[in-house]
């Protein structure tokens, strides 16, 4: 398994640079250009989501599922009009490093048909399994005792990620749902 993943970074770092698509534009256009800002949540959003949104992030209230299901809506169509096909839930252990729990937009139904889909469950909330740890994972999934919550008041943001790949960011935080420090687990 490390010889797999070894293998996979020396590929990535042997891929030919991608064109870089911000070449030649002006800072003012560039700054937040990647970031589900205000103005862009006004564009992809229903009056509805975009007030539970906004009062989610003064109060700290919670959003509604059915309400988390027009913002996760809004910001797959934001996301994919970028070039994104995955996203992920990114979050900080008890390490002191960050964590990742990587998901795609895409799902192939029950009768096989392939959909783009990103609902209010996987924006809202997460389990990650032990590979999201940065230990390389020494627990099985049902082990990792954790969760991650989208955190609103931190907007998502896309980022580039090689190959000419992009993943939307959500910033979370993580909770555990043990008494012993994850940290301590890990070693």
């Amino acid at each position: 398994m490390q010889n797999l993943r070894l293998n996979a970074l020396q590929t990535l770092m042997n891929s030919p640079a991608q064109k870089n698509s911000l070449t030649g534009k002006r800072i003012s256009e560039l700054f937040a250009s990647r970031v589900f800002t205000g103005k862009v949540m006004r564009e992809h959003l229903s009056d509805e989501a975009y007030k539970s949104l906004q009062m989610s992030i003064k109060t700290g209230t919670k959003i509604d599922r059915k309400v988390a299901d027009q913002i996760a809506a809004g910001m797959k169509e934001w996301a994919m009009k970028q070039g994104v096909t995955h996203f992920t839930h990114w979050f900080q252990p008890m390490t002191g490093a960050t964590a990742e729990k990587h998901d795609t937009f895409f799902t192939i139904k029950s009768d096989g048909t392939p959909i783009e889909t990103f609902d209010g469950d996987a924006l809202v909330q997460q389990e990650p399994d032990a590979s999201s740890f940065p230990s390389g994972g020494l627990r099985a999934t049902f082990e990792a005792r954790g969760y991650t919550a989208w955190d609103p008041s931190s907007p998502a943001f896309i980022m580039d990620m090689g190959a000419g790949k992009r993943c939307a960011f959500l910033r979370c935080l993580f909770r555990t749902t043990v008494k012993h420090s994850i940290t301590k687990a890990l070693c």
